[in-house]
């Protein structure tokens, strides 16, 4: 099995187990996880610390305004907060493809993937 493939499984398992997420679509998750690179075997560039603003400004300028192309507004914020809400504030491992994942899912841009 390749480090990808065991990187997107972990994934995989961290939602459906470890934060109770249903219907997790597997194929979304893979091309989200491959959005995000090589950062995936990077340990700190993994994870998304959603108690850096300068993280969070990152997360939404570069994700979620140019990779999905949104308009900046409430709406990113809400999203952003719900998906922090999803993951626990506490958790040290938001992993960033399951970070991204989530905004897809909860802002409806599974279109990006297809």
């Amino acid at each position: 099995m390749s480090k990808f493939v065991e990187k997107v499984d972990s994934y995989y398992e961290n939602l459906t187990t470890k934060l109770g997420v249903k219907g997790v679509d597997k194929d979304l998750l893979t091309k989200v996880t491959k959005g995000v690179g090589p950062n995936i075997y990077k340990a700190d560039a993994s994870k998304v610390s959603s108690t850096d603003e300068d993280e969070m400004g990152r997360v939404k300028n570069n994700f979620l305004i140019k990779k999905l192309g949104l308009k900046d507004g409430k709406k990113l914020d809400d999203a952003m907060a719900k998906v922090v809400d999803i993951m626990g504030s506490s958790n040290k491992s938001k992993y960033r493809a399951v970070f991204y994942y989530l905004l897809v899912k909860e802002l409806g841009q599974e279109k990006a993937y297809k």
